[in-house]
């Protein structure tokens, strides 16, 4: 989860930017233009660093970095710096990627086994800070048998690796003498993506100029200009001031945009959900009867008629409906039932007092549920479990922060989070809710552990077997649904406006994770603009 700037930090930006207009180039201006062609986008997150092996965009899709592999319009794996797919072994346990002759980084210097050796192996260092080491665990070694030739041993098969490939390469010799964790190269990165970057200024914009010797071909416009715009609804008004070519914005103030000459609305199906993390440490979360009573009573489909404008679907569960490891006992559940919460509660010796408020032994069944402040779609979830907890007893405290406060409290309070990916089960899921990663920040924060969830994570990335990790993936989803760490409320529609000058659009499903990489814009090296 990228965390975003405050809304107040957001607004002064957008007040400087049109006092320095002109100042840097390109730079966003009435239109949407940031030069001749320039496509200029803007988003919620900021990423930290545009290190891909510090986690910047390693599914793909990050504008610098190309990976050995990337994806087409239907997510189907492509060859990229590798010239085929890579071969894996009958054994699953060997997987060798020959590299594209002729690839260059944006210095000039030229792509090398080297370079995809030094990623990985930087990613697997334990000096090295990068929150992909578990992502890679299985991995035993990775060499260069030759200069075009790189080899991964695996400990074991996992059929999902080649969608690991995607990661962006790095030139080893970016970083020779220097801790990876501090490199310059994290605020000035040199990739073989289809943009070089040009200045990228903390808060405010990232300035990408077209790669002119880009593998792929020269892209279709001269380059893009991500502005960094945490807060939704300043996001929108300088989207409406012509600032913006696209944007992603909420459903309700997306839907603003839809009958507004020369913009047009862009609904972008995902494997994105939402819903209530609910740490087990909480003295009244910790209680299962609270935490099914609360699965029970929220009203999922008025959150997607209502909060998302349609722009949705109710969520039972981290796998989508789409995926083919989807178990249908729980993507099918019922409807909202506050009869069938107030019997659970009821049942657990939560009584309702003299306010309405349910207490047991002393304690009342209350909590604080905590949300992004500058998020809006999240405070209407908020506030939609709020009531729903109320009418069956339970009382639930909103509460608006900061990343920086929500942090250290996320072991103790309720938080709306946001995950998933259409990649695969496996990615998010073993993080998330895996005992191993209990209590490490957005891994698992609410410390949810369970034998049972924690094989069947385990069966389901050991096994290249489809039968073996559908069954694995089944029992992981229905003894998530029986314990209710989280209570799951909805599956989002990313809902973006972009301005008609703009052709080459392609939506494709889209994961959690989308800001600079892995949004609409995946494919804005093909984007084109007209005056």
């Amino acid at each position: 989860m990228v965390k975003p700037l405050s809304a107040r930090v957001t607004a002064l930006l957008g007040v400087a930017l049109l006092i320095v207009a002109g100042c840097a180039s390109p730079t966003p201006s009435a239109g949407g233009s940031g030069g001749a062609g320039t496509v200029v986008l803007a988003t919620a997150g900021e990423p930290d660093t545009l290190n891909p092996v510090l986690n910047y965009g390693p599914d793909g899709a990050s504008l610098i970095f190309d990976g050995l592999v990337a994806r087409d319009a239907r997510n189907a794996l492509t060859p990229a710096l590798a010239r085929e797919l890579p071969q894996v072994s009958a054994d699953g346990r060997t997987v060798t990627a020959r590299l594209r002759e002729g690839v260059l980084f944006h210095d000039g210097s030229p792509l090398t086994a080297g370079d995809v050796v030094f990623t990985y192996r930087a990613v697997l260092d334990p000096k090295v800070d990068s929150t992909l080491r578990s992502d890679l665990d299985m991995l035993a070694s990775v060499t260069a048998p030759d200069p075009a030739t790189v080899v991964f041993t695996l400990k074991h098969p996992y059929a999902p690796f080649l969608q690991r490939l995607a990661l962006g390469v790095v030139p080893a010799k970016a970083f020779a003498g220097q801790d990876v964790n501090k490199a310059e190269f994290n605020r000035r990165p040199v990739g073989t993506g289809p943009y070089r970057m040009t200045s990228w200024t903390p808060g405010d914009r990232l300035v990408l100029a077209a790669n002119d010797r880009y593998w792929g071909g020269r892209p279709a416009n001269p380059g893009v200009v991500v502005a960094f715009v945490a807060d939704d609804n300043v996001r929108a008004q300088r989207m409406r001031a012509g600032e913006f070519d696209a944007a992603e914005l909420p459903p309700k103030l997306a839907t603003g945009f839809a009958d507004r000459e020369g913009h047009r609305v862009q609904r972008v199906p995902t494997a994105d959900y939402r819903g209530v993390m609910l740490p087990m440490g909480n003295p009244v979360l910790g209680d299962l009867a609270i935490r099914r009573a609360l699965h029970a009573a929220v009203d999922r489909q008025a959150m997607v008629d209502g909060v998302l404008g349609g722009a949705g679907e109710p969520a039972f569960g981290p796998v989508p409906p789409s995926s083919e490891f989807a178990e249908p006992s729980i993507t099918g559940r019922p409807a909202a039932d506050p009869a069938v919460a107030s019997a659970i509660l009821d049942a657990a010796g939560w009584t309702p007092g003299p306010d309405g408020i349910r207490a047991r032994a002393g304690r009342k069944a209350a909590f604080t549920l905590m949300y992004p402040a500058a998020d809006s779609l999240r405070k209407e979830l908020a506030l939609a479990v709020t009531a729903d907890a109320r009418k069956v007893g339970v009382a639930v405290t909103p509460q608006g922060l900061t990343w920086d406060a929500i942090t250290p409290r996320m072991g103790t309070d309720a938080l709306v989070m946001g995950y998933g990916t259409p990649y695969d089960p496996d990615f998010v899921s073993y993080k998330l809710f895996g005992s191993a990663f209990a209590g490490q920040g957005f891994f698992n924060p609410g410390s949810y552990r369970s034998a049972t969830v924690d094989a069947a994570l385990q069966d389901g990335r050991d096994s290249a077997d489809p039968a073996t990790r559908r069954a694995a993936y089944a029992t992981f989803q229905r003894q998530l649904a029986a314990d209710v760490p989280w209570v799951f409320l909805t599956y989002l529609q990313h809902t973006y406006v972009v301005r008609d000058t703009v052709a080459g659009v392609t939506p494709r499903v889209e994961p959690h994770e989308h800001d600079v990489a892995n949004s609409l814009w995946w494919n804005v090296h093909t984007w084109t603009k007209q005056p």
